[in-house]
């Protein structure tokens, strides 16, 4: 695999057409130190100047979980390649539409392997999620409770010691009370985009849309207990969504530096407002075909189905077809019990698997009749 399918160009090198992402599952395997990796640039108009630069993001191995181990190869459909790299070129979000259990999601984590951009962060959204609790949370009740046990130990070895420290600066130790979301912590200045996956979109609130679309423009945002503190401490370090990960954040205010791929996945459930979908570029992922599933299957359990491995595909696209489409993942559980053991493919046990697969591979909707009724 040459250096433009397998990882990040210098900005040098770059051709028309040269692409960044391939698509074909493989891994990051650049040697060159995060700190010297080179990320293509973007519009002037979409340049971001934020800081201080943070630290290399951290690998939680997620992508390995979901997606099967790096040396698995896929074929890609060019529409993929093609929309992934004109998201990341122009700094523009992707919206990835298509039914439910066709690989919206693991999009994101298939960019992130590839391209060596640490863990995913994920923002599943649903009717309650507001923009405030994507980008950071207040404990502020945590804090007055806190504070006020503070004080009273404060208190208590005044009295035992005859002398107290006075009181404390409580402003100091607000950090410990904020915690980035996931939006707020991609949008943090990092030196290389990180990946954010805002998941089922068309599930949250109906304002959601336009509240993104002015932050994904702006590139900040502030922290608005951060800000009213500011003359007392200009600077705080606070948490994020990495885990055991904090942050400093100056004046209170976070603005990106290399803007965040983000994959916003959408059901169709809903239409989405026209100026936001002007500033998005669109991604819809098809049912897979019997090669995509094969490739599939082979990337989570290898060879070890051997020629049950096509019957089992054929079998599921019957299925998939009489119920209105199965969700990939629901392959992936008939092809454990096979590998297992637990369960037979013979032919003269047939009978039973059909049982079997009447549990696993009920219809999306909840209709449907029973397998090979």
């Amino acid at each position: 695999m040459s250096s433009s399918q397998a990882g990040l160009l210098p900005s040098e090198a770059h051709e028309p057409g040269g692409l960044l992402y391939s698509g074909t599952g493989a891994a990051f395997t650049d040697e060159t130190p995060y700190e010297e990796r080179v990320w293509p640039p973007g519009p002037r108009w979409r340049t971001f100047d934020g800081g201080p630069v943070q630290p290399r993001p951290p690998e939680d191995g997620e992508a390995d979980r979901r997606l099967g181990p790096p040396t698995a190869r896929r074929r890609p459909p060019a529409s993929e390649v093609r929309m992934v790299n004109a998201a990341i070129l122009l700094r523009r979000p992707l919206l990835v539409s298509g039914r439910p259990g066709v690989g919206k999601s693991t999009l994101a984590y298939r960019i992130a392997r590839e391209l060596g951009l640490g863990r995913v962060l994920q923002w599943p959204v649903t009717s309650r999620t507001t923009l405030a609790s994507g980008l950071f949370e207040y404990d502020v009740l945590g804090r007055a409770q806190a504070g006020q046990a503070w004080f009273a130990a404060q208190e208590r070895a005044a009295q035992e010691e005859g002398s107290g420290n006075g009181a404390p600066t409580s402003a100091l130790d607000i950090g410990d009370f904020i915690q980035l979301g996931p939006l707020g912590t991609a949008l943090l200045p990092h030196r290389l985009p990180r990946v954010l996956l805002i998941d089922e979109l068309d599930k949250g609130d109906a304002d959601l849309p336009n509240d993104l679309l002015s932050l994904f423009e702006d590139g900040w945002f502030a922290v608005q207990p951060l800000v009213r503190v500011k003359r007392q401490v200009d600077t705080v370090t606070v948490h994020t969504a990495d885990p055991g990960q904090t942050a400093s954040i100056h004046n209170g205010i976070i603005k990106t530096r290399s803007f965040p791929i983000v994959i916003m996945t959408s059901n169709g459930e809903r239409e989405f407002p026209e100026a936001f979908m002007r500033r998005c570029l669109r991604l819809d992922i098809p049912d897979p075909d019997p090669e995509a599933l094969g490739e599939l299957v082979a990337a989570h359990f290898g060879d070890s189905l051997g020629d049950e491995q096509g019957r089992l595909v054929r079998d599921f696209m019957t299925r998939s077809a009489e119920v209105d489409g199965l969700a990939a993942d629901q392959l992936l559980n008939a092809a454990h019990l096979v590998t297992s053991g637990a369960h037979s493919y013979r032919d003269e046990d047939r009978a039973e698997w059909h049982a079997v697969l009447d549990a696993i591979w009920h219809p999306l909707n909840g209709d449907g009749a029973d397998w090979g009724a």
